[in-house]
């Protein structure tokens, strides 16, 4: 469908590519950041001008959190390029669309007019969980959106929360399910321009360039540097998934982090303290 089947060759020839050629140096320090971890920590980077790579645990399936919400807007930007729906168009707010929890969106008024573009901002910027379960109804469902993710060559990543016949892998995982490669070579396909067509692929990159979340893995990345990110965390697990167009080298860095004994919710939580000393770790390596 559009690019999709070129972007399962693209995607392969990459990781064939990553296979052969790695960044030992820049690998062996990452791992030696995570040794220790009190949880499960995988993490995927790849350099955008070399092809080089350098992971640890990148296949292992780690639950997506909030970073589902990047396969949702896959899901969206699908229907936007078949014309199903319109960026700019209307769309009329209910009470019964309320996620319960902190959100925007949940504190409008029932029968309030938003534009969809504004629903999309909020799901991306602000990670707001009421926008995102009405985005992903919009997109056909879960169903539709695994669908297309299995068409562009994904075989772990996929949402499972309100999607038939994922009740197991929800109760496992939550929301979504992922590796960090797979999450890794899915931005890729962003930056590359090749998932659903070019045009799309430029508004997915704009979209996630902004950010509210930014005191974690962004915290490492100068203000002036364009990064396209976004992040996941529930009690055991937090994950920062992020573009960031270096100007000496640009790469695409994804950690994730499961089963996490500290699952508090301040600045200093494990999770949060690694993901900003790897993210720093791999700014320097390529930006020194």
């Amino acid at each position: 469908m559009y690019k999709l089947i070129a972007y399962v060759l693209f995607m392969g020839w990459t990781a064939s590519l990553a296979a052969q050629r790695v960044h030992h140096k820049l690998q062996r320090q990452l791992t030696a950041a995570c040794a220790g971890f009190g949880g499960q920590v995988g993490f995927y980077v790849l350099d955008l001008k070399t092809g080089k790579t350098a992971s640890f645990n990148a296949d292992t399936v780690f639950p997506t959190a909030s970073i589902v919400k990047l396969p949702i807007l896959l899901g969206v930007m699908d229907k936007l390029e078949k014309g199903t729906l319109s960026y700019h168009q209307k769309l009329v707010y209910k009470d019964s669309l309320l996620y319960e929890g902190e959100d925007i969106l949940g504190s409008f008024k029932n029968d309030e007019p938003i534009e969809l573009s504004k629903v999309m901002m909020l799901m991306l910027t602000t990670s707001d969980n009421t926008a995102s379960l009405w985005l992903q109804s919009l997109a056909g469902g879960g169903q539709a959106v695994n669908a297309l993710l299995s068409e562009a060559g994904y075989t772990h990543t996929r949402i499972n929360s309100r999607t038939p016949n994922r009740d197991s892998a929800r109760k496992q995982f939550g929301w979504g399910q992922t590796t960090p490669q797979e999450m890794a070579m899915l931005m890729n396909g962003i930056v590359n321009n090749t998932l659903i067509s070019s045009n799309a692929s430029q508004k997915m990159l704009k979209l996630l360039g902004r950010n509210y979340w930014d005191e974690e893995g962004l915290s490492a990345i100068p203000a002036g540097v364009f990064v396209a990110s976004k992040n996941g965390a529930v009690n055991a697990s937090r994950s920062e998934l992020m573009y960031v167009n270096g100007k000496r080298r640009p790469y695409i860095l994804s950690i994730f982090t499961k089963n996490n004994t500290d699952q508090s919710w301040t600045p200093q939580n494990e999770a949060w303290v690694l993901t900003r000393k790897v993210s720093a770790l791999v700014w320097q390596y390529f930006n020194p």
